[in-house]
């Protein structure tokens, strides 16, 4: 029988080392999603969001890839540039 990717997930999701895998790679996702989208609403580039926050256009770029994790202050001034307000929240995971 062959499992969903979604069916597959799930069974993953039992071995606390992959849970843990799986939802920091999911926090960074879809922080570097954020920052994709509102990228294109203000319709900046990554070099041109990295000279206003004054890094190199390659340090976005790995971010939005996933090949890095950012620092609380490097994404409070990505956000300050973007006109767009950090909220850092910690939600209950199902048990």
């Amino acid at each position: 029988m062959t499992l969903s990717l979604e069916e597959c997930i799930a069974q993953e999701l039992s071995d606390p080392e992959f849970a843990a895998a799986y939802h920091e790679l999911d926090s960074v996702s879809q922080v570097a999603r954020q920052i994709i989208e509102l990228r294109s609403r203000h319709e900046i580039t990554q070099r041109a969001l990295a000279e206003k926050i004054g890094t190199k256009q390659s340090s976005i770029s790995r971010l939005e890839s996933l090949a890095s994790s950012p620092s609380l202050s490097f994404l409070q001034r990505i956000a300050d540039a973007l006109e767009a307000d950090l909220k850092i929240e910690f939600v209950p995971r199902n048990a």
